[in-house]
């Protein structure tokens, strides 16, 4: 009986440690189109995620409600998608062609101007984004309790990566983004408009950081600073997944989730170090990712 137990509690743990894998691969999975496609090490998507995720608390607290939760889902990544479409339209396509040094440190400065510009609009105390009542209480999967809210974002997760999947690979967009990703120069030379593709590419990952930040909202405070940390595990799952693949994401996001479920079992005090040695070990063995590198 004892065994049963023990087992029921890792099996649930896991659930839950997935459920926190999706919102590492819904942002992850951004950060992957932008250096696929763009070759642009964006530290400043972590703060894209931040942004969203305040923006996702003002509205639902404006609208209140079940119905404040799904405005705030759907509204709060398009207000990501805008002001990164302004950013990138007005800056970004200048930059291009510099050195990868020059654009980490242009876009961690934007990291900077991010952080102060929450502070001056949401102050620096933590905010809390109540999880919508349709979304409270739990459910048995597999006879394992599970927390509606997790529950929908195990159901999330597969949706982005089939969306991701037919955009890349089944329309005109994403097919001439994964040309550009391989010669840029020979996509321009045909007359393809390939900053416009750029622009497209980056509002898209910078939505993807906003959607993830609007679906962690209710799990987590909300505050100033929150895009240290997931920008740190973004980049180690992109580069875990192998550099610019969209499933490499989706792979190197389950490493990093299981590995911490896992870790919160075994040695709960060092819980939070695991994802970064499950990465350590996977790099010694396969440096360039555990999948193919568009780079």
């Amino acid at each position: 009986m004892a065994e049963g137990v023990a087992l029921q509690t890792v099996l649930q743990q896991l659930l839950v440690g997935l459920s926190r894998t999706t919102i590492l691969f819904i942002v992850a999975s951004g950060m992957s189109l932008v250096l696929g496609v763009l070759r642009i090490p964006n530290l400043a998507h972590g703060s894209f995620y931040m942004i969203g995720a305040f923006l996702a608390y003002s509205i639902s607290a404006a609208i209140g409600s079940t119905m404040g939760f799904w405005t705030a889902v759907l509204a709060a990544p398009i207000g990501v998608a805008l002001l990164s479409f302004a950013i990138e339209r007005g800056l970004f396509r200048h930059l291009y062609d510099r050195e990868h040094l020059m654009l980490l440190l242009f876009t961690f400065s934007f990291t900077l101007v991010f952080s102060d510009l929450v502070k001056l609009i949401w102050g620096s105390d933590y905010r809390s984004m109540p999880v919508p009542e349709m979304f409270q209480g739990s459910i048995q999967v597999m006879g394992l309790t599970l927390p509606l809210y997790n529950a929908f974002l195990l159901a999330v997760g597969p949706v982005v990566a089939v969306g991701l999947w037919l955009l890349t690979q089944k329309t005109k967009i994403g097919k001439i983004a994964r040309a550009a990703a391989v010669d840029r120069e020979m996509v321009d030379a045909i007359g393809i408009n390939v900053q416009m593709v750029y622009s497209v590419v980056f509002v898209i990952g910078c939505f993807l950081a906003g959607l993830g930040g609007a679906l962690v909202a209710p799990t987590q405070n909300i505050t100033q600073g929150m895009d240290h940390g997931i920008i740190m595990e973004t980049f180690l799952i992109v580069i875990v997944g192998g550099l610019g693949n969209i499933w490499g994401a989706l792979t190197g996001a389950l490493v990093f989730g299981l590995s911490h479920a896992v870790g919160i079992m075994v040695v709960p005090q060092f819980a939070i170090v695991i994802p970064y040695l499950a990465v350590v070990v996977i790099l010694l063995f396969r440096p360039r990712g555990l999948l193919k590198s568009i780079w």
